[in-house]
């Protein structure tokens, strides 16, 4: 080996070493370590990475769902990201994406996020395009419960792409418990949370979720639409409404649509596709005898247990720890 070489080497292993220490420092995935060790001062690294990640946009709503407390235990199990998924040549997908928790924590160059809820994906696309509009209007709203009401009560055809935004994100600030739920009509029915003093702009992440959007694509369609677009390489998540773990479990509708066993079949055979594709699939869900059972037997297709808090519950006694799926296909 010549001399440049054995540089190289040694260079090399001095990177991985340097984002290691940054992942374990700031308890953050492989991916992000390693898009901040390429932008940060090398003079001044961690002091200058802690800033970084302050900085940090986060989810703009909260979901019920969300997945941001279990981040850490899907790395700590080894389970993300995966290994070979290089962010630089390949896409993110995430076809169910919410509040967007997962995204956010990769912050990924290439990455394309869409929802069968339009109301959400018009309020990502309002951020992305006119945050200070929204910003002003956001700070319009008042916090009581006639006031809650009678924005609720609002005809959504009948208003702007930023009077819609500026509505979805007062909603789920000032609703109960952050939730979204539509009846069968598709309109929201969430009743008012009480709350002494709600953040209702959140303008200084507003403005770092913009920032992350820019170069984003938000799509109102369905979750196969990825089969349009994926490729070997690609990453994909999944986090779609879940199995219901009994039969009246399933009170939160997050599009006027359901989700049953059909849906998670045809969801299950996606996955496979994908999977055969070459792409890395993760996918949550309940852990119930059904959703086990579906994905068993699969080559490649690996069934993990996560523990998961569960916080919305009529009754307090159905509050608590319990266990989740998360599928891999790595």
């Amino acid at each position: 080996m010549s001399f440049y070489a054995k540089i190289n080497v040694v260079m090399k292993m001095s990177i991985k070493q340097s984002v290691l220490d940054i992942q374990k420092n700031f308890d953050i995935n492989a991916i992000y370590a390693r898009h901040l060790f390429h932008i940060a001062n090398k003079n001044n690294l961690f002091e200058e990475i802690e800033k970084l990640v302050e900085e940090k946009p986060k989810p703009f709503v909260k979901w019920v769902g969300g997945k941001r407390q279990l981040l850490k235990q899907f790395r700590e199990l080894g389970l993300y990201p995966p290994d070979g998924f290089d962010p630089i040549a390949n896409t993110y997908f995430e076809p169910f994406v919410g509040g967007g928790a997962v995204f956010f924590d990769l912050l990924p160059k290439k990455a394309e996020l869409s929802d069968l809820n339009k109301e959400l994906v018009t309020t990502y696309n309002v951020i992305k395009n006119d945050v200070e509009g929204l910003i002003k209007s956001l700070k319009k709203h008042k916090h009581n419960k006639e006031y809650f009401l009678d924005i609720r009560s609002q005809k959504v055809a009948k208003l702007s792409d930023l009077q819609i935004a500026s509505r979805f994100i007062y909603l789920n600030r000032t609703g109960f418990n952050g939730m979204y739920r539509v009846n069968s009509r598709g309109e929201f029915n969430v009743p008012f949370g009480k709350y002494n003093n709600p953040l209702i702009c959140d303008e200084q992440n507003l403005r770092r979720v913009s920032k992350a959007l820019q170069k984003v694509s938000i799509k109102h369609q369905d979750y196969k639409e990825v089969l349009r677009r994926a490729k070997s390489g690609d990453f994909i998540y999944f986090d779609p409404p879940y199995y219901p773990v009994s039969k009246t479990a399933s009170f939160t509708s997050y599009t006027a649509e359901s989700f049953l066993d059909k849906e998670q079949i045809e969801l299950r055979d996606t996955f496979v596709e994908l999977s055969k594709r070459g792409c890395f699939v993760m996918l949550s869900n309940s852990d119930t005898p059904f959703i086990n059972e579906i994905y068993s037997g699969i080559k490649g297709v690996k069934i993990n247990k996560i523990v998961a808090g569960r916080a919305i519950n009529s009754k307090a006694s159905g509050r608590g720890k319990i266990t989740e799926v998360l599928i891999t296909n790595y």
